[in-house]
C-alpha cells in the first residue's frame, strides 16, 4: 500500500525532476551550442569539467556542493549576502545539486544533435539574411528536437534515480529533501526490506519505461 511518506517522497522527486530538467535545458543549450560550433582551444577544458560528474562518485560532488554552498563557501557568501540563507539541506539546494550532477546527460545529446546540423542550414539561413539569433532559433532548434528530447527524458530520468548528491546536500527531511532513492535508504536501514521491495521495483519499472520510450520515439535512434 502507498502511504503518506511515499506520496511525499514521490512529490519532491517529480518536482526536483522536473525543475531540473527545465534548468537543465536552458543552461545547457548555451553550452552545448558554443561547444558545437567554437574552435576555441578551451573545448576541450569545458567539454572535461561538464563530463566530471560522468566520473565523479556522487558523494565527492556532493562533498564539494555542501563546502561550496556552506556558510564558510563562495556560493553559502552570496546566498547569505542576498537574504537566501544557506542551500544545504533545504529543496533550493537540492535543485541546484542535481543541475551539476546531471549536467552532462542533457549537454552532451544537445552537442551531439547541435553538431549533427551542419554548416549548410546555417549557411542558407544566412543567404536569406537571417541573423545568427534568428538562424538558431528558427533553423537550428527545430533540427535539433530529437536532441532536446532525449536530453530532456535523460535529465530528468537521471535526476529521479540520484542518490548520493541529494543525501548529501539535502539530508532526509521528509516533506522537503527526502526523494524515493533515500526513502529506500531508509527502508532498508530499518529492515523494512518488502516495502523497499516494491519501491525499488517501482524504479526499475520506471527506468526500463524510460530507455524503452527514448528508442521506440526518438527519431535519430532509430535510424541508427
Amino acid at each position: 500500500m502507498v502511504g503518506q511518506p511515499e506520496l511525499l517522497a514521490l512529490w519532491v522527486t517529480l518536482k526536483l525532476a522536473s525543475l531540473t530538467t527545465v534548468l537543465l535545458l536552458l543552461i545547457g543549450t548555451p553550452i552545448a551550442w558554443w561547444l558545437a560550433r567554437t574552435r576555441s582551444g578551451l573545448k576541450g577544458l569545458v567539454g572535461a569539467v561538464v563530463a566530471l560528474p560522468l566520473v565523479l562518485p556522487p558523494t565527492v560532488l556532493g562533498f564539494y556542493l555542501l563546502l561550496a554552498m556552506g556558510p564558510a563557501g563562495p556560493i553559502g557568501h552570496l546566498t547569505d549576502a542576498l537574504g537566501l540563507g544557506t542551500l544545504p539541506f533545504t529543496f533550493a539546494g537540492l535543485v541546484v545539486a542535481s543541475t551539476f550532477y546531471s549536467l552532462p546527460f542533457v549537454v552532451q545529446p544537445l552537442q551531439n544533435a547541435f553538431q549533427a546540423i551542419g554548416e549548410r542550414p546555417l549557411e542558407a539561413a544566412a543567404t536569406l539574411r537571417a541573423a545568427p539569433l534568428d538562424a538558431f532559433f528558427s533553423v537550428a532548434l527545430p533540427l535539433a528536437r530529437p536532441g532536446y528530447l532525449t536530453a530532456a527524458v535523460l535529465g530528468f530520468a537521471h535526476t529521479v534515480g540520484e542518490f548520493g548528491v541529494v543525501l548529501m546536500i539535502g539530508g532526509d527531511i521528509p516533506g522537503q529533501t527526502r526523494v524515493l532513492s533515500v526513502l529506500i535508504y531508509d527502508q532498508v536501514e530499518a529492515g523494512a526490506y518488502a516495502r523497499a521491495h516494491w519501491l525499488a521495483a517501482g524504479l526499475v519499472v520506471f527506468a526500463f519505461l524510460v530507455l524503452l520510450a527514448l528508442y521506440r520515439f526518438n527519431p535519430a535512434r532509430q535510424e541508427r
